[in-house]
């Protein structure tokens, strides 16, 4: 039986009346038909009083209660299962709703601090980050105007200086700018049949000049006579790779080697970058997709960068339902590897009309 407020009226009435009647019973001389009138008038005044006290003092505004949590967890995107109070024990259920409702605000809050821990971590490290390009071309700059513009040779190396700190800052602010429309979806991914070898070859001419510095070999694994055609964005691809190769070459040992390959599945492609470096520790293979996370940090300044690739990387990989997978040993090099979905086979027979790029 459920328990509403009529309910409780007709139960506290009867009994009433029957306590009523019961004592009025125990007076001699009393006719049964003033015991039965007894009983009536009690049930109905009992009745009465109580049903409209328990409406207007109790169920009314456990009602009222009710319906705020209902407005709360709507505005929360949270909603109930119930769309009234109708339960057995309506207390038992607005407690229920209350210890929900405070569950989720205690998630909200959790949530709210940890997204202004890592805002005030991102402040300090960009801040950071954009401090050292520009006092160190500002200390250049005002190096020349202190008198050293008046020496030629002292001029020029400060400008070109100068010019490479506000190079790296405009890198800064664009990887900047990149992920931050990434993330916040106002890049828009155009997909479509792309060759991943023409998108490798690409790449590898444009390290061509880095890796000969280091005397660095980035090679395929493997012959490839066949193009391997993938559904993807080919810039977004194409800046993936760039920024996965040439963290390869930056971080590999001169003289050495940095590999390709591409592995064919039915319904995918796998995309490996192999690197004989200096691999990463175990513990900060979690983190290396973070903004401005470096494994070590004095190393990787000397080594230049902005600290974004990698997150750059992750969610581009991720727009394209992927995931970056890392294997690493320390001293020994590491492998990044992301899949790509294959393309429909009657788009990938027409696009494999077109020639392999020389």
């Amino acid at each position: 039986m459920r328990i509403n407020s009529r309910a409780i009226a007709l139960i506290l009435a009867c009994s009433i009346a029957v306590v009523s009647t019961a004592f009025l019973s125990l007076v001699p001389g009393v006719p049964k038909i003033a015991l039965g009138v007894t009983f009536i008038i009690s049930f109905s005044a009992s009745v009465i009083f109580t049903s409209i006290t328990m409406e207007l003092l109790i169920f009314k505004e456990v009602g009222k209660i009710y319906r705020v949590l209902e407005r709360l967890k709507e505005d929360g995107k949270v909603i109930s299962s119930k769309g009234q109070l109708d339960f057995k024990n309506p207390f038992k259920i607005i407690n229920k709703e209350l210890f929900s409702y405070a569950s989720m605000k205690q998630r909200e809050i959790e949530d709210l601090k940890k997204m202004e821990a890592f805002r005030r971590e991102f402040v300090a490290d960009v801040s950071h980050e954009l401090k050292t390009p520009i006092f160190s071309a500002q200390g250049y700059i005002h190096t020349l105007l202190d008198g050293a513009v008046e020496d030629k040779a002292v001029r020029l190396k400060f400008l070109r200086r100068a010019g490479r700190s506000l190079d790296r800052l405009d890198r800064l602010v664009q990887d900047l700018l990149t992920l931050s429309r990434i993330e916040t979806g106002a890049v828009k991914m155009n997909f479509g049949n792309v060759n991943i070898l023409d998108v490798a070859e690409e790449v590898v001419d444009q390290l061509e000049d880095k890796s000969i510095k280091k005397k660095i070999e980035v090679t395929f694994a493997r012959e490839f006579k066949e193009p391997i055609y993938v559904y993807a964005d080919s810039e977004k691809i194409y800046l993936v790779m760039l920024n996965l190769v040439s963290n390869a070459v930056k971080y590999s040992n001169d003289e050495g080697k940095v590999i390709l390959d591409f592995e064919q599945g039915k319904q995918d492609v796998t995309i490996f970058v192999k690197d004989f470096g200096l691999g990463i520790p175990p513990e900060d293979i979690k983190r290396i997709f973070e903004r401005f996370y470096r494994v070590e940090k004095s190393r990787s300044k000397e080594k230049g960068g902005t600290g974004l690739g990698l997150a750059i990387v992750k969610h581009i990989i991720e727009a394209h339902n992927s995931k970056v997978m890392v294997t690493s040993t320390v001293g020994k090099g590491s492998i990044f590897s992301f899949k790509l979905k294959r393309p429909q086979p009657i788009i990938t027979e027409e696009a494999s009309k077109e020639p392999i790029k020389a």
